[in-house]
Formats: structure tokens, sequence, C-alpha cells
């Protein structure tokens, strides 16, 4: 079913579906990376199976998604149009939390709608790694935010499984904020691993993985908006003072003053060793801001060889180092990830991911919720970069063009048939800025690490194109 062309590229044997995003610029290298990460991504696309629209998001050839890959390509399909690839086999996961399995879900389903053989013989034996469920749930909020779509927060199956992931879940796996460094549970048995703490398999003796409560703190904290969006005022804020509290955990427990970083494993003698590398950072799970920026300093710094062929976790890191501002270094890491030849690009993540980061990180597109949902963009451009424009993005149900001209220039234009909330953010400090040639009124913020941005905010009508200007 699969074939490798020269280029580097895996295809599916169905007809490669279409996807109008578009990326152009002056930086050759850029350009290339955004076309091969689009061509690479399609080509995982599947429609008119059993288990309904679907992509690869597991090992290429298993003809399935898995719970994780899905979580980390979800924010890239949605720019390449796959919202209803993306809703399906999320709703898939929500929708087959069970008791049987311990209030888990299907960790990898397959084209024909049935768990993956390859880890699942019956509800006792199976493979699942814990963070999966708050992984789902932090994941559904987020495309609630990009896409507006209400499934996200109403349909019942997604209710319940955000139910019973805080509560049966929590309690059955014994990951509640006031046992879990006393944790013990392991249920192991080859060739499965039912149960497994951590996302990283590569770490034996293993009870607790700080990726784990990393992943608890983002899924409680979009539980606790989903609660809001409900009017459930004391739910909401009870699942906040639980994320904190987990946070805190995180930061008191697992920092290490020799390595001044986090750490990543607990084994079954409360002993604390490996390394956190992504997770606590792209979880957004750590309030101290000293330890948060050596935290991404620490994973700025790893080598682009080192562990080269962990692609599952270096496809993370771009995304992580725009939000932080190391746009140099996460511009380094997709022209590596994205390179000819590179070993394991093939992984569907890969490719997914790269998208992913350009919508993010080089272009900065985020929606921030509110009264009226607010688009905002962030050059993320480095100055091998003139400028850089990424058309027909998806998002609010609508579709919308942004282009950067260095750090200091942007223009929006709106493709939707609704008014878009535009706040355009500068990283710096301008006085004044010019909004279709005309001066405006800053406002002043602080970003991640306290990174100082400058921003406007205006309205932009259908069809219309804007241009913010700061000097």
């Amino acid at each position: 079913m699969l074939s490798l062309f020269a280029a580097g590229i895996i295809t599916l044997m169905n007809a490669t579906p279409a996807s109008s995003l578009k990326f152009t610029s002056s930086d050759t290298r850029l350009r290339q990376a955004f076309e091969w990460a689009k061509k690479q991504a399609l080509a995982y696309v599947n429609e008119g199976d059993p288990v309904g629209p679907w992509f690869e998001a597991a090992l290429p050839g298993r003809h399935a998604f898995c719970m994780r890959d899905v979580s980390h390509q979800a924010a890239g399909a949605q720019a390449l149009g796959l919202e209803e690839h993306t809703y399906n086999m999320l709703h898939k996961f929500a929708k087959n939390i069970a008791a049987s399995r311990d209030w888990c879900s299907f960790w990898e389903i397959d084209r024909l709608d049935r768990p993956a053989p390859v880890d699942y013989k019956n509800d006792q034996e199976f493979w699942y790694n814990l963070p999966a469920n708050f992984d789902v749930m932090d994941t559904c909020y987020r495309m609630y935010k990009w896409t507006g779509d209400r499934r996200y927060i109403d349909n019942r199956d997604m209710l319940n499984f955000y139910r019973r992931t805080v509560t049966d879940y929590v309690k059955t796996w014994d990951i509640a904020p006031e046992t879990m460094m006393q944790r013990t549970k392991v249920i192991k048995g080859a060739p499965y691993f039912r149960g497994d703490p951590s996302y990283d398999e590569s770490i034996d003796d293993l009870v607790l993985g700080v990726d784990l409560l990393a992943c608890q703190v983002a899924g409680y904290k979009s539980y606790a908006e989903i609660c809001s969006l409900h009017g459930y005022r004391s739910e909401a804020e009870r699942y906040r003072q639980e994320a904190a509290k987990v946070e805190a955990i995180i930061e008191h427990k697992w920092w290490s003053p020799e390595s001044q970083t986090f750490l990543g494993a607990m084994n079954r003698k409360h002993e604390l060793s490996s390394s956190a590398r992504w997770s606590v950072t792209y979880w957004n799970a750590i309030s101290d801001p000293n330890k948060l920026r050596k935290a991404v300093d620490h994973l700025a710094a790893i080598p682009l060889d080192q562990d080269a062929n962990q692609v599952e976790d270096k496809s993370y890191y771009p995304e992580i180092l725009y939000r932080f501002g190391y746009s140099d270094k996460a511009y380094a890491q997709i022209l590596d990830l994205t390179r000819p030849g590179r070993y394991r690009q093939e992984y569907p993540e890969v490719s997914y991911a790269m998208i992913g980061a350009f919508a993010t990180g080089v272009m900065g597109v985020s929606a921030l919720p509110g009264p009226k949902t607010v688009i905002q963009t962030l050059s993320g451009l480095t100055s091998n970069t003139r400028y850089a424009k990424l058309e027909n993005l998806p998002i609010q149900g609508g579709q919308i063009t942004i282009r950067h001209d260095g750090l200091t220039k942007s223009t929006l234009t709106n493709q939707g048939q609704h008014a878009i909330a535009w706040r355009a953010a500068f990283p710096g400090h301008f006085n004044t800025c010019l909004v279709d040639g005309k001066s405006a009124q800053a406002h002043h913020t602080k970003g991640p690490l306290d990174r100082l941005l400058t921003s406007i905010d205006v309205i932009v009508s259908p069809g219309q194109t804007r241009t913010i200007n700061c000097h």
C-alpha cells in the first residue's frame, strides 16, 4: 500500500486531496520547507473508509491514528483545511472511553474503525499512555478556539470524555495532585503497557513522567474554560485550582537545582531522573519565569544532530521555540526536519507539525477567546526572511491571508463572510503605528518570558485588506 518516491514523499493509494493553503516568501529555503510539508501531509489524508475521514497519525503503514499524534498534528491539519477529519478522529477517541478499560479510550484506531490490533487484544490487554486523555481534551479546546466549532464543547460524547477524564480517570489511575508523587501503580505485561505514565516509552521502572503532569495541567485548564463557557463557574474554578496544584508540584518537586532544568521521570523508589525536554514548555505548565526561561534555554541548546532519529520529539520544538521568541532556533529546526533525505522525516507527525509551526509560529496566528474572538498575528520572521505570506488559512469559520514584512509590518485580508477582530502584534516597543497609513495609538503588553509586545486592534470587514506598520 505504500510507495516511497525519490523526493522522500510517502503516498497512500487514495487520491491526494486539495488544500488551498499557500505560502510565498523571499526565503527560498523556507518556501521549499513548506511545499515539502504540505505535499507530505496531504499524502496521508484518507476518505471513504469505515472510520470516516481521517489522516495517518501513527507509524507509516499502520493505516491508523493514535491519540498523541492526532493531538499534535491537529493544528497543522486545521491549517490545511482538514476540519472534519480532525473532529472525526478526536470524536472517535472521546466516544470510546469506557469503564471496562479503566476510563481509557482506544490508544490507536485503524481505517476499519477498530482498535488497531497491534496495540489492542481486549479490554484487559492493550497499550495506553496516560497523558493521552488530557492531551486530547486540551486539543479539543484548542480546536474550538481556532475553529469556533461548538461540537467540541457541546457534543455529549465530548463532554462525557472530559468529565470522566477529570474524575474517574484521575481516581482510577491514582494521578490526583494529592497522591501522584506517592504513586506505585503500574500495569504492565508484554507486549502491552496498559497505563504507561508517560509518552516516553524508553524508560524502564517508570511510575510517573513529568509530561503526564504537564499535560494534566493543560487538560485541567482547558476543562475549566469549557466549564466557563457553559456557565459552570464553581466547576471552572475548581479545575483551575487543580491545574495550579499540579503546576506547583512540577515547579517545586521536579526542578533540579544541580542541572538547572526540569527532570522527566520518577521510578518505583520515587527517585527523579532524565530530562523533561519539551513537555513542560509545550503545555505551558510553568509559571515561575526564571525556571521557564531556563527550560526554554535548555530546549533551544539541544543540537540539531542530538537524538536526530527522535523526530517525534523534535517535531514539537519549532512551535515551542517560536512561542517564546526563539525564532532563529525554530527556523533552524524547520529547515533540518524538512531537508531532503532527513532521517525518518516521513513520520506523519513531522509534516503536520511543520505546517502547524508555519501557521502559529512563522506567521504567529492564534485565536484569543473572549466575548468576541480576536485573531492575533505576530511575525516570527528572522533576518533570513524579508517577507512571508500565508494565504487561505482557515480560521473561525472563514479564511484569512496574512503577510509579514520583517517584524514591523503586517497585512491581513479577510476572505470570510463575517468581520474579524484583528490584533496585530509586533515584538518590541513602538509608541505609534500606522493603520492603513493613518497614525494610531499602540498598546504595550508582555508575552511569554516578559517579551515586550506592541499591538493594535482593528476590525477587518469581509473582503477588506488592512495594513499595520510600526516604526
